[in-house]
C-alpha cells in the first residue's frame, strides 16, 4: 500500500489547509494576506526594490474594479481584491505555465475560491457577469504592469491584455513595495469592504 503524501499547509495563523479538500474554517485573512504579500507576479521579473506582489495586484485590481463600477455592492468589491487569493498557497503561476500544467491546476484554484468565498460571505461562484467585471479590471492591471514595471512595451501589452481603457483613473506610476506595507494595505481594504 503506497503512503498517502501531504496535502494540507500549516500557516502561520495555526490553521492546516487541506490543499486537496479546502473548509472555509481553516482559512484567515491575516495568512492569505500575508502569503500574497509575499508570492511575485511575472515569476519576480519586475523592476525595482521589491517584487511586485499578487497582493499589491489584488489591491490594484479591486480599485480599478471599483472605478469602473461605482454602484458595484461591497461584496463584489470583496470578490475583485479575492481574485487572486489562492495564489497565497498555491503561488503565481503565468498564463503559458498555467495552459502547460492543465486542469489540475484550474480545479484546485476552483476548489480554494469556493472555500475563499464561502468563509467571507461571498457566493462559492459569483456570477458571471461580475467575473467578466473583475477580469476586465484584471487585464487593465496587468498592462500597467507589464508596461511599467516588466518590460513590456505597449504592443505587446495591447496584444497580450487588450488596449489600454483611458476612461478610468488609472495610477501614474507602478512602484514595487514592501511586503509587509503591501499586507498593511491588503488587509486595510479587506476590512473597509467587510464592513
Amino acid at each position: 500500500m503506497a503512503k498517502q503524501s501531504r496535502a494540507w499547509q500549516r500557516m502561520l495563523s495555526g490553521r492546516r489547509l487541506d490543499l486537496l479538500d479546502p473548509t472555509p474554517m481553516d482559512i484567515e485573512i491575516e495568512d492569505i494576506a500575508h502569503g500574497l504579500s509575499f508570492v511575485a507576479r511575472w515569476n519576480g521579473q519586475t523592476f525595482g526594490d521589491f517584487p511586485y506582489s499578487v497582493a499589491e495586484h489584488s489591491v490594484l485590481v479591486e480599485s480599478l474594479f471599483s472605478a469602473a463600477n461605482p454602484k458595484a455592492p461591497a461584496k463584489w468589491q470583496l470578490a475583485a481584491l479575492l481574485h487572486d487569493a489562492p495564489e497565497y498557497v498555491i503561488g503565481d503561476m503565468i498564463s503559458p505555465v498555467k495552459a502547460a500544467v492543465g486542469p489540475g491546476y484550474a480545479e484546485l484554484d476552483d476548489r480554494l475560491t469556493a472555500a475563499i468565498h464561502i468563509r467571507f460571505g461571498l457566493p462559492a461562484s459569483i456570477p458571471a457577469a461580475v467575473k467578466k467585471q473583475i477580469k476586465r479590471a484584471d487585464k487593465l492591471s496587468a498592462w500597467l504592469e507589464a508596461t511599467q514595471i516588466a518590460g513590456f512595451s505597449v504592443e505587446e501589452s495591447d496584444k497580450f491584455f487588450g488596449p489600454l481603457r483611458t476612461d478610468l483613473p488609472l495610477p501614474s506610476a507602478l512602484k514595487p513595495r514592501p511586503p509587509m506595507e503591501v499586507k498593511a494595505d491588503f488587509i486595510a481594504r479587506f476590512e473597509e469592504l467587510s464592513q
